[in-house]
């Protein structure tokens, strides 16, 4: 901990200091910026999001700014705020540690939900030693070091101590055994060295210091014995100066042959001295000579090189200074002409001279400032033009052939923005751009009501209050979406000018309109691409969402709208959408999802009229056979051929009804809400192919639509539900043989519609519903044809019940069973075909037999050629002669031999 705050403190800077808090930014480090401005764009660009039209700074810990609500605030407020809380602040001197700084505290310490439970905190002194240590673990980058690694230096280290250590005592005991030779010696007497005391060995002997010399003159001061100490004292030190003499002595006679050569070797040194003497002052002389000959004017000549190049560099100066004196009037010439590129260059090429190599000048110490302000206006000057320029741009008239307003004066504007890195005038432009949109609408708007004849109140969005006519509404939208198609191509031409600019300017493509080099890092031409390309996103996005809230309105549920009209609706769409897509390269939901929700309810309308339509028509229904007029007996030819759209008029002006439905040449005898279903299903593919986008829709309706035509057919007549709502008296066959047949009509017609709807949706399309509606079809018909024949074949029980062979021939019930199957045949046989009409009685002649055979078997009649075998085959006879007559079967099954197998042999 205290090491981290000796970090931090190293790091702030010198108590005193003061430093803008714009020069860097808290967050990255590695940002450094050289004005105020600079530091703002930093902000707007990495630190703060943009969230609808609000902008929200970021500049904080984890993101947040304490001073700026999280839901954000205009551009302008935006820009005050930075001013007033990031750029504003200085940041003084370090500020003291205290405990506050420290990065643990007790309750971290005790709360830690990594440690246990903790039970002697209590009973513990908070500091260094309340949190238990634990020992680090040896590092892996550090090898292991052992006392091996020091043996090869120790054993070489060790024979040379070794011998240092003989060679030191052998010269300990030679220098004690010549020393205890001189001492015993006649010279010395019984005296030595040893006898002199210790303090006059001293290098430092310091008479001065009390202790010693008391220890040299001991007793000194007393005066009892001053005379007799001072004599002993004298004679002690003369003793001890006789026995130094006496070691010199002793020393000099040693070493007198080694003085005796030094005197010799004196001579010799002098005169070796004089020769030496001589060479240096000859050396000396010819020194001077050339000092005198060469030297000199060689450095003279150096010398004034180096004046004259001094005087080269104060000219070089002066001249400089002179340029950069005429800054000011070429940058005003500049800004004149709108080069803001050359200006900003010269601008700053002028503070880099001025700071590097006119630095201390006096007469230019307010230059910088000075340019400072020159370049905040030319920023100021940049966001006008720009401003003016847009707002001039996108509220000129419309036309059809769009060119860019005065293209050299905007490239300008742009350079320079690029130039400065400023790259909120694609924002600003984007802005602009949006404001004409809504302007645009308004005024669209406000003409369309001024032509309509009621009197209309505007919404604050500037659409209208619900209250226009379909036709108003639709001209409004498709007023709407070509202007705003010639918008979208004016804000194209204008992005591609910014687009062509930033590309010359990051040196990717080559232009003659800039006179610099390319000064647009890659980083930044990402960033300008980028802005660029959601700026014509946003605005496309735009214009869809505007005209969506055209769509989106309630308009159409208050009119009566037609198929036509959401073609037209839908047409619009389409191309405002196809012209959005090949302008901007890209297309927006909202408008299509408005349309689509718009033919929704179309389509929900359309299919609940048609539903109600159709319920109405059954419940009123008598269920007889009713008329083909000729326009239905076209319909189904032109369903039968694939073909959905016809005219009114093709061809059926005056043409009287029949009195069946001709499909594929079969003959259909149809109640009149059979006719009607196929006319309304008609509708409905016709509808899906005038209007694709609800086509899948309309699939799924019409199979609601014969699901709901199937099950109100059968309550209605199995159920006997007509007879309670129609008035009925009672079901007949016929009835029932009218129902089967328009079910069959309708499965004639589901494979023609679930091809139509597939074409429509697309060859790999699935189209669901159509089976499971076709297997309740089936059944449905199955169940009709199945009580036709319970009818039947109860009434041929109950006859054969009471029957009896015996005369007359034919008997009354055989004559009821066969005025049966007279009336069943002329009730189904008009309508059925031959082939349901001979399945219906091939089932009853199974039925008959099996009944005829179980009272064959009661009577015991067998087929012996006796009188009630007689009878039986008389009763037969007629049986046979009435389903010939009729025709009920075919001529094949109707021979006398396929009755024999009533008998039982």
């Amino acid at each position: 901990m205290h090491t981290a705050v000796h970090n931090e403190m190293a790091k702030a800077p010198i108590a005193g200091d003061i430093k803008y808090s714009w020069q860097s930014c808290d967050f990255c480090p590695m940002e450094v910026f050289k004005s105020s401005s600079e530091f703002v764009r930093h902000l707007r660009e990495k630190h703060c999001t943009r969230e609808g039209g609000s902008f929200v700074c970021r500049y904080g810990s984890n993101s947040v700014c304490a001073t700026l609500p999280l839901d954000g605030v205009s551009d302008r407020d935006y820009e005050s705020h930075v001013n007033r809380y990031h750029v504003s602040q200085i940041s003084k001197g370090p500020e003291q540690w205290s405990v506050f700084s420290a990065a643990q505290n007790l309750p971290a310490v005790l709360n830690d939900p990594n440690r246990s439970k903790q039970t002697t905190f209590f009973t513990r002194t908070w500091g260094d030693s309340f949190v238990d240590r634990t020992a680090s673990p040896p590092t892996g980058r550090l090898p292991d070091i052992t006392w091996n690694h020091f043996q090869i230096y120790l054993t070489k280290i060790g024979k040379r101590y070794k011998r240092h250590s003989r060679f030191e005592k052998h010269l300990s005991v030679s220098s004690s055994h010549i020393g205890h030779h001189l001492n015993g010696s006649d010279l010395s007497g019984d005296y030595g060295l040893k006898d002199i005391p210790q303090i006059f060995m001293k290098p430092h002997l310091e008479l001065s210091n009390p202790a010693t010399f008391s220890s040299v003159f001991p007793g000194v001061g007393d005066s009892a014995n001053t005379s007799q100490s001072g004599r002993l004292l004298q004679e002690k030190l003369s003793h001890y100066l006789d026995i130094v003499e006496v070691q010199i002595a002793r020393q000099v006679s040693l070493k007198s042959s080694a003085f005796f050569h030094a005197m010799t070797s004196q001579d010799t040194i002098m005169a070796q001295m004089r020769e030496a003497s001589a060479d240096v002052r000859q050396l000396r002389n010819k020194l001077r000579q050339i000092d005198e000959a060469q030297v000199k004017e060689a450095l003279l000549v150096a010398k004034l090189a180096r004046t004259r190049t001094h005087y080269w560099s104060v000219l070089e100066k002066l001249r400089l200074m002179a340029t950069v004196h005429q800054t000011q009037p070429m940058i005003q010439l500049l800004l004149g002409t709108q080069d803001y590129v050359a200006a900003l260059d010269l601008i700053w090429t002028t503070q880099e001279i001025v700071a590097q190599e006119l630095i201390g000048i006096h007469c230019f110490r307010h230059l910088p400032s000075q340019l400072m302000e020159m370049e905040r206006l030319v920023d100021k000057m940049l966001a006008t033009d720009f401003e003016k320029y847009s707002t001039a741009d996108l509220n000129r008239p419309l036309s059809a052939d769009e060119k860019v307003l005065d293209e050299d004066k905007l490239v300008c504007i742009i350079s320079g923005m690029l130039r400065k890195k400023n790259f909120s005038f694609i924002d600003t432009y984007k802005e602009e751009a949006i404001v004409a949109i809504k302007a645009i609408v308004k005024q669209l708007v406000i003409e369309v009501i001024a032509s309509a004849d009621e009197e209309i109140c505007l919404t604050g969005a500037g659409e209208e209050a619900q209250s226009l006519s379909l036709g108003e509404w639709i001209r409004l939208l498709e007023s709407a979406t070509g202007t705003l198609l010639k918008l979208l191509k004016r804000v194209k031409a204008v992005h591609n000018v910014m687009q062509h600019t930033a590309d010359a300017s990051a040196g990717k493509v080559d232009a003659t309109f800039l006179d610099s080099e390319a000064f647009l890092s890659p980083e930044d031409h990402r960033v300008v691409q980028l802005r660029l390309g959601d700026l014509l996103h946003t605005i496309s996005n735009y214009c869809h969402e505007r005209c969506a809230n055209l769509v989106s309105n309630e308009s159409l549920e208050r009119s009566s709208v037609t198929a036509e009209d959401i073609s037209r609706l839908s047409g619009i769409v389409g191309d405002f959408c196809s012209g959005c897509r090949e302008i901007c390269g890209s297309q927006s939901v909202a408008l299509k999802v408005a349309v689509t929700n718009q033919g929704t309810r179309f389509a929900n309308k359309f299919h609940t009229e048609r539903k109600s339509k159709l319920a109405l028509l059954l419940d009123n229904e008598r269920w007889k056979q009713a008329d083909v007029p000729a326009e239905f007996q076209r319909i189904v030819e032109h369903i039968g051929r694939g073909q959905f759209e016809w005219s009114h008029e093709d061809g059926t002006h005056g043409s009287p009804p029949s009195a069946v439905l001709l499909v594929d040449g079969e003959p259909y005898a149809l109640v009149g809400a059979a006719l009607l279903l196929v006319q309304i299903v008609s509708e409905y593919c016709r509808c899906a192919q005038q209007l694709p986008l609800i086509s899948a829709q309309l699939s799924r309706s019409i199979v609601d639509l014969l699901r709901t035509f199937n099950s109100r057919c059968c309550q209605l007549v199995l159920g006997a539900g007509a007879l309670h709502v129609a008035g009925l008296k009672t079901i007949t066959s016929g009835n029932l043989a009218l129902v089967s047949r328009a079910l069959q009509l309708v499965l004639w017609l589901l494979p023609h519609v679930k091809e139509h709807f597939q074409r429509l949706e697309g060859n790999g399309a699935v189209v669901t519903g159509y089976e499971t509606v076709e297997k309740d079809f089936v059944s449905h018909i199955k169940e009709i044809e199945n009580k036709v024949l319970s009818i039947v074949c109860s009434l041929v029980a109950n006859q054969l019940g009471s029957w009896d062979a015996r005369p007359p021939v034919p008997s009354q019930a055989f004559r009821n069973i066969s005025r049966h199957f007279v009336k069943l045949h002329e009730a189904i046989a008009p309508i059925l075909p031959d082939v349901q009409v001979h399945s219906i009685y091939r089932i009853v002649h199974r039925s008959f037999k099996d009944k005829l055979r179980e009272q064959i078997v009661k009577y015991n009649i067998v087929n012996n050629g006796g009188p009630q075998h007689g009878v039986v085959t008389s009763e037969l006879t007629f049986y046979l002669e009435t389903l010939r007559t009729l025709k009920a079967m075919p001529a094949n099954e109707l021979r006398d031999e396929s009755l024999n197998d009533i008998w039982i042999k």
